[in-house]
């Protein structure tokens, strides 16, 4: 017996032994491509990660390094080649058929211009990449990254508008529209091999196929100007068809489709309507010649129903609503085969002007899951669900009551409110005496929920919501030693989360949902300092061009009849002129609403050099300056518009109080100074793009208003401007209308009125607030930020935080009726905790080179901070700690391919030594600067 165990006791040793050789070999098989300690990922497909149904001719890539060579430094990108190829198969045998480079000699890797053969319509495309560095080592091939075309010419698109024939009447109370149900049966040969379906709809919709949803995205497609534009969404169908008997079905929400400003195409019905094209091909790849077997288009072979869903409210002002749900019309197989006609009428065809475009955007998903906190019932016999935290988004709930009862569901972001500006759902119990309410065309903003209507208690966990918002992705983590600071960045980017939903950052989801101009000044750097957001952005510029040429809208906006008359202005005249919103086109505003035309591009350069985005929106940019130019006096802008159309700074601390009129001469200062602030931006991007007159004539506008504005408004006494406000004083330095040996002198006086005057407190709005961080952070006056962030009383963000905010609010005062409290007004420290605190900014456009910099000894009260950020060209990753003795020491990555100028105070306790990867470079006054080349450090 013993002999017989230990021969089994070697047998199995050998077996493990075998086991573990094959389980390493399998591992280092599977292992991430790459040799020489290079790992090339992170592939991008105009910022999009494998995007579908693109309708951009020569696409730009782009990817990241990394590396893998811990003891390494210094180490960059000599060459590149890139293969890409119509067909997997063909990458993997050295062949590609569409665009094969040889060694390209550039250390880029971001804004790589597709130059291969011409891209065909509805194909997928296959590509990787590989590089050479400084040293000759050559890394293995990328992973396989793909993009796929949409209908590249408007020729190919053979959809027809199709909708009903309902059609919007305004009440002013609810839509009187149900949301229609549309499908088609049709027959297949075979199963396809590959079939792509491209849908555009005015008015969200969802695609089915075959009984089933198509996608996670909800709420599409992304928001545009449906006067002029619709963007399709590529759907893949190809797993949900099958041989033979086939049904596609539409179901569509008003939504955006009644919204009054759009209400100008006589030929495009005030209902929701739907185009779509597909394609059946017999084999997935190759395609480069092949014809499909089959198509399927909207046209009037199409049936249509009412579905049991509604919207609730008018898609207006304070009257976005929600949604209703009969349970009683209940259909489950209306979207599938074999199913009832029963009711069912042909689809009727439109014939709206719209150019179709890709949604080149991330489509709006569902985030976070939120679940209820508490549910207390209240004395008049309804339930208040808290859910913990205000948030834009989807809830479902399953409820109880009568055949034929209404349960009303109500949003509040007040807690001694029932409702805020008309948040609302409610559903209508079928036979069963229970039914489920969810969201599908519309979404809620609030913290707390009141049930009314129920004939049993409501239930924790028969409640639940999600967050939604446009799926970009997460580009920073950050910490500090500071409580407060913490609980600012994760609010103000719970914030902007909850604002950025159809492809641009709304004022507020509740009230508006329109993308103010001003108010992306508080918000587009702190977004690109926290997400990846170069497809977003690139959209909401495309958004703005199309809005140029169209007068502000003010006025009743819920009055459709009205939208584009003298009433509410809106106006078409083509002149250059902006509206203080884009897609959305009604608001208020001023000069730095429209601006942000101007100022946005140039910030997307910086941030990820992108030269394509000062070309795209050059003309847009030249038409907003010409029009200004047509209200410029004597090199003096002059008052122009109605009364909402020459605002300067925006809800102050007491503006209210105060009023806001926009007659003041401190407004008058505030629109000059933001002009020459467009004006110096403009010369730059057009010194960028080649175009030198036009950058010396801008220069020459610039410096010959800022003449006459420092004559007009300077106040001598004490080295001020106008009214002596934080906001026009920071404006006056940014802009440039100090000269420079009254500079230092102007500071002082900002200073003063910071820390003296106002005790350390904010005294600015939302234009005048992001203009003032925004210089400060250019000149490293984190004390003076710091002073201001650092308030736990009124006005400041930690007054918001003791009196129970969960989000940023549109105004310091809480209490004030009509008020939002989820707003864009105060974000704008969230770009300074990364830049500022942590100390992260591009030195060169695209992060090729950045500079670090933590804050110079004593000027803020936090003894240690760090980040990661995902910059364009690789990860970055900084941290600073000062002990009880001011001695720092620092934690830093330096990605490949970059370098890094660390730049600290000559009075910073710390030793940096030399070495082949770190040389000090000069010392800048009070600051030693030194050069990081790639790696990892710490000092």
């Amino acid at each position: 017996m013993y002999f017989f165990f230990a021969i089994w006791k070697r047998v199995r040793t050998i077996f493990c032994l075998v086991a573990c050789m094959g389980a390493a070999i399998a591992c280092f098989s599977t292992r991430p491509a790459y040799w020489n300690g290079w790992l090339v990922n992170d592939l991008r497909c105009e910022y999009l990660n494998n995007p579908t149904g693109i309708d951009v001719p020569d696409p730009r890539l782009s990817w990241r390094l990394h590396n893998l060579d811990s003891g390494g430094s210094g180490n960059r990108q000599q060459f590149y080649q890139v293969w890409l190829a119509s067909s997997p198969h063909q990458l993997e045998n050295g062949d590609p058929d569409v665009w094969k480079t040889k060694w390209i000699a550039s250390d880029q890797t971001t804004q790589i211009t597709y130059n291969g053969r011409q891209l065909t319509s509805d194909r997928t495309y296959y590509w990787k990449v590989r590089i050479k560095d400084q040293k000759g080592r050559i890394s293995a091939w990328s992973r396989v990254a793909t993009f796929s075309t949409g209908l590249l010419h408007a020729s190919e698109w053979r959809g027809k508008w199709i909708g009903d024939r309902q059609e919007f009447v305004n009440n002013n109370k609810d839509c009187n529209i149900w949301d229609p149900w549309f499908k088609k049966s049709f027959k297949l040969g075979k199963k396809p091999g590959r079939a792509f379906i491209y849908v555009a709809s005015v008015g969200y919709h969802e695609l089915y196929m075959n009984g089933k949803r198509v996608g996670d995205q909800v709420l599409a497609p992304a928001t545009s100007d449906h006067t002029k534009r619709a963007r399709y969404v590529a759907y893949d169908i190809t797993p949900f068809l099958r041989e033979g008997d086939n049904v596609a079905a539409f179901w569509l929400g008003a939504s955006w489709s009644i919204f009054a400003p759009y209400f100008m195409d006589t030929a495009r019905p005030k209902t929701p309507i739907v185009s779509a094209h597909a394609a059946f091909y017999e084999r997935t790849y190759p395609l480069i010649s092949e014809t499909p077997f089959e198509t399927l288009i909207t046209d009037d072979s199409w049936r249509t129903c009412p579905s049991p869903g509604k919207l609730l409210g008018i898609w207006a002002f304070a009257k976005m609503g929600g949604e209703l749900w009969d349970d009683r019309q209940a259909n489950p197989s209306w979207n599938q085969w074999p199913a009832s006609e029963k009711g069912w009428t042909p689809a009727t065809v439109y014939h709206p002007e719209l150019k179709l475009s890709a949604q080149m955007v991330e489509p709006n998903t569902r985030q976070q899951q939120i679940l209820p906190q508490k549910i207390e019932r209240q004395a008049e016999g309804s339930y208040r669900v808290d859910f913990g935290v205000n948030f834009v988004g989807w809830t479902r709930l399953k409820l109880y009551g009568r055949p034929g009862d209404t349960i009303h569901m109500s949003f509040s972001e007040r807690e001694n409110m029932d409702m805020t500006f008309d948040m609302r759902n409610a559903l209508i119990i079928g036979e069963s005496g229970s039914g489920i309410f969810q969201n599908r065309f519309n979404y809620s903003s609030g913290r707390w929920l009141t049930i009314r209507g129920v004939s049993r208690p409501p239930q924790l966990n028969d409640i639940s919501a999600y967050m939604i918002r446009t799926g970009y992705e997460n580009a920073t983590s950050f910490e500090c030693s500071d409580p407060l600071l913490n609980w600012m960045h994760d609010r103000i980017r719970w914030t902007f989360e909850n604002l950025s939903l159809g492809g641009y950052v709304v004022d507020c989801p509740q009230r508006e949902r329109m993308g103010y101009g001003g108010d992306a000044h508080a918000t587009s750097e702190t977004g690109m300092y926290n997400y990846r957001l170069g497809a977003f952005y690139t959209k909401w510029m495309q958004d703005w061009r199309d809005v140029q040429g169209t007068e502000p809208m003010v006025g009743d906006m819920n009055d459709g009849a009205h939208a584009r008359k003298a009433l509410t202005s809106g106006r078409i005249f083509n002149n250059g002129v902006l509206p203080h919103t884009a897609p959305t086109y009604w608001g208020g505003g001023g000069p730095a609403w429209g601006g942000i035309v101007v100022t946005l591009p140039w910030f997307l350069y910086q941030h990820y050099g992108d030269r394509r985005v000062l070309a795209e929106n050059y003309e847009l940019v030249k038409n907003w300056l010409s029009f200004l130019d047509t209200h410029t006096e004597n090199d003096l802008l002059q008052r122009f518009g109605g009364q909402w159309d020459f605002l300067g700074d925006w809800l102050w601390p007491g503006a209210t109080a105060e009023g806001m009129n926009n007659d003041k001469p401190e407004t008058l200062f505030f629109n000059n100074c933001y002009r020459v602030f467009n004006l110096r931006t403009a010369a730059k991007i057009a010194t960028v793009l080649g175009k030198s007159a036009d950058a010396a004539r801008w220069e020459t506008q610039a410096f010959r208003s800022a003449t006459a504005i420092h004559h007009r408004f300077y106040n001598e006494t004490d080295a001020t401007y106008a009214d002596r406000s934080m906001g026009n004083l920071a404006i006056a330095l940014l802009s440039e209308i100090v000269p420079l040996y009254l500079r230092d002198k102007v500071m002082a006086s900002l200073e003063d009125e910071i820390l003296v005057k106002r005790k350390g407190h904010i005294h600015a709005g939302i234009t005048g607030g992001a203009m003032l961080f925004k210089l400060l952070r250019q000149e490293n006056r984190s004390d003076l930020i710091y002073a201001m962030v650092s308030q736990k009383d009124y006005p400041g963000w930690g007054f918001m935080k003791a009196n129970g905010a969960t989000t940023i609010w549109e105004m310091w005062e809480k209490d004030l009726p009509g008020h939002s409290l989820l707003h864009s007004s105060y974000l704008f420290p969230g770009a300074w905790l990364i830049d500022g605190l942590v100390g992260i900014r591009p030195a060169t456009p695209g992060f090729r080179q950045f500079l670090l910099q933590p804050p110079s000894p004593g000027t803020v009260d936090v003894s240690w901070a760090r980040a990661s950020f995902k910059a364009p060209s690789g990860d970055v990753r900084m941290g600073w700690k000062r002990n009880q003795r001011g001695k720092l020491s620092l934690d830093i990555l330096v990605p490949a391919n970059t370098s890094a100028l660390l730049k600290l105070s000559t009075d910073e306790k710390i030793v940096i030594p030399e070495s082949v990867s770190v040389r000090q470079l000069k010392t800048a006054g009070p600051f030693r600067i030194y050069e990081l080349q790639s790696g990892s450090y710490i000092f």
